[in-house]
């Protein structure tokens, strides 16, 4: 198998790593705008199977090159780039999977091109990270043991493991995006019926093993494509898991208009966006540096079976690697896509056409992959 990525960030260089570390896999090229970086990264891992690329991924035909190398991309770049190497995955042939991306619907953007990608004979699969991502696949893994599935309700949070004021929060990915995830309303279904409700709305408290008291909070993306693959539930949601009070303060920021991208105000003459201020400002505040970071995932999905009502609850408390020094967050995340480019490449995924994760990844086979990589997820039948 040959498997190209593109991003040497942290999740792309994550996702490398895994590449070269498994069997099957035979060539792995990691490109990025900056060679020296993608370079560097391929220094630190040390395998004859990494190459290192310059791409400019604006760039359609230098996009075009370097994916038609490979067997199937796995995009690790930010999502607005999702769209563009879909379209030339379709075009050059090549099997491809994201990390996702649904604000602006850039997800759907890449749904839209299911029939293209079947024309092609290519299978493209977004949102495969945590959430969304493994959160999907173990969603329809327990849909898929029901006679009837009722509700999915959905549980996940990366935090670190002492949290330090006066966010108890260190990033675990993106900022910026993790600040639309806060701003934009969340997708559910209520009742039957799917409704938005507000972002950091709804605090509950939540357990887990060897932890104190938790909060979980709607935030956007989470339900991602669930809602359309199983629009007969009566519930759907998606909480994010924090320290308590972190949801409260953060939803002060959001009620300043401190997180709106269309906002602007004047000072001393110049025209500033506070959201670019606010993110300067939080960067060496929720730096995660060099502290240990957790975690943590509770999916549970409910119905009937054999007409007595049934729940599937799917669990993960994953670590940071210190051996390694990779975080719990890319650990979950990169080893997830990492998997399912793989299983696309060696003919485990047949299906051609753009799915998303729910839809097309076998969820028996992706728990055993993921607990040879450390990643260890429970499932429990009540």
């Amino acid at each position: 198998m040959k498997i190209g990525v593109l991003g040497s960030g942290l999740m792309g260089k994550e996702a490398a790593r895994d590449l070269v570390e498994s069997s099957g896999v035979t060539t792995v090229g990691l490109a990025d705008l900056d060679f020296n970086r993608a370079k560097t990264v391929c220094e630190q891992i040390q395998s004859q199977k990494l190459t290192p690329f310059q791409v400019d991924a604006r760039n359609e035909e230098e996009l075009a090159n370097f994916m038609s190398q490979f067997d199937c991309i796995i995009n690790a770049l930010f999502y607005s780039f999702n769209e563009i190497v879909a379209k030339t995955a379709i075009k050059v042939g090549v099997h491809s999977v994201d990390l996702g991306g649904h604000i602006g619907h850039m997800t759907d953007k890449v749904l839209a091109l299911k029939n293209d990608a079947k024309n092609a004979g290519v299978t493209i699969i977004p949102d495969l990270g945590v959430a969304p991502g493994m959160i999907n696949i173990l969603s329809g893994y327990g849909y898929s043991k029901l006679d009837k599935a009722t509700a999915v309700k959905l549980y996940v949070g990366g935090i670190p493991v002492r949290p330090d004021p006066p966010l108890e929060y260190n990033h675990v990915f993106s900022m910026e995006g993790l600040l639309d995830h806060y701003t934009d309303p969340s997708l559910i279904i209520r009742n039957g019926k799917l409704m938005v409700v507000p972002s950091l709305s709804e605090i509950e408290p939540i357990y887990f093993e060897k932890f104190g008291p938790l909060e979980a909070f709607h935030t956007s993306g989470g339900t991602s494509t669930l809602s359309i693959s199983y629009p007969e539930l009566e519930t759907l949601e998606y909480k994010t898991i924090r320290y308590p009070g972190h949801a409260k303060k953060m939803k002060l920021l959001v009620d300043l208009n401190l997180t709106r991208t269309d906002y602007e105000v004047e000072v001393d003459g110049k025209t500033i966006n506070p959201r670019k201020v606010l993110l300067k400002v939080l960067d060496p505040i929720v730096e995660l540096k060099d502290k240990d970071d957790v975690t943590l995932l509770r999916v549970i999905v409910s119905g009937e079976k054999d007409l007595n009502p049934a729940t599937y609850t799917y669990e993960m408390v994953t670590f940071k690697d210190s051996t390694k020094n990779i975080t719990a967050m890319a650990r979950a995340t990169a080893n997830t896509i990492s998997v399912v480019a793989q299983m696309i490449a060696n003919g485990i995924i047949t299906k051609r056409g753009v799915y998303p994760p729910e839809q097309i990844v076998p969820g028996d086979i992706y728990i055993e992959e993921m607990k040879k990589r450390g990643v260890v997820i429970s499932e429990n039948l009540s």
